[in-house]
C-alpha cells in the first residue's frame, strides 16, 4: 500500500456565477457531497462530452473537487502571468500541498482527515472552456490559455465515503490505489 501525505491549504464552497467558490477556514462533507456546494448531490445532470444524453440524470462523480499549490503554480507559469491562479477562482473545493503530481491520482485513491472525513477519488477533473473564459478575464489572457496551461494539472473529482470536518491546516493522509494482485490477470 502506498501511502503519501499532505497539507490542507484553504477550503472553498459555494456556487458563485463566475465558477468560483468562497474560501471558509472548514467545510463539512457528508456522504452527498460538502454543505453548502453546487455540487452537492448524489445525481448530477449530464454534460455535453458525458456518455449519457445532455441534460439526462447521472450518479454525481464530482461532489468535491482538489487542485494542488504545486500544479497552480505550473499552470500560472504556464498561462505566462504574474498573479497566482487560485483555487477559488478555479471552483476547487480544496487546495492541497505536498502530494506530487495530484492531478494523476488514480481513480480509488483515499484521501483520509483527522476528522474521519473520507473522500475516494473518481477522477481526474479536466479543463473546461467556460473556466477558461473565467480565468481569461481574471488575467487578461486568451479564453484558451487556461485550458491548455491546465491539462494533466487541473486536479481531482470525486465522492464522499466518510463524513466529517476538513479544515484548512489538516493533514491528510493519501492511501494511493493499486491494483490488488488477486485481481491481476495473468497470461496462463
Amino acid at each position: 500500500m502506498n501511502q503519501i501525505s499532505g497539507t490542507v491549504v484553504s477550503v472553498h464552497t459555494g456556487g458563485n456565477e463566475d465558477l468560483s467558490k468562497d474560501e471558509q477556514t472548514s467545510i463539512q462533507v457528508e456522504l452527498d457531497g460538502i454543505v453548502g456546494c453546487a455540487h452537492r448531490g448524489y445525481v448530477r445532470k449530464c454534460w455535453d462530452g458525458d456518455k449519457q444524453a445532455k441534460d439526462s440524470p447521472r450518479r454525481n462523480e464530482r461532489q468535491w473537487s482538489a487542485v494542488s499549490v504545486e500544479e497552480l503554480a505550473e499552470i500560472a507559469s504556464d498561462m505566462g502571468i504574474e498573479g497566482p491562479v487560485t483555487a477559488a477562482s478555479v471552483g476547487a473545493n480544496l487546495c492541497l500541498q505536498g502530494i506530487s503530481e495530484l492531478s494523476r491520482l488514480p481513480k480509488g485513491t483515499l484521501l483520509k482527515f483527522p476528522s474521519g472525513a473520507e473522500l475516494i477519488v473518481e477522477e481526474y477533473n479536466p479543463p473546461c472552456k467556460y473556466m477558461g473564459e473565467e480565468q481569461a478575464k481574471l488575467h487578461g489572457v486568451s479564453a484558451t490559455a487556461f485550458p491548455k496551461a491546465s491539462t494533466l494539472k487541473r486536479g481531482i473529482v470525486g465522492v464522499v465515503e466518510a463524513a466529517g470536518e476538513i479544515n484548512a491546516g489538516d493533514e491528510v493522509e493519501v492511501t494511493i490505489y493499486e491494483t490488488p494482485s488477486w485481481l491481476v490477470r495473468t497470461a496462463d
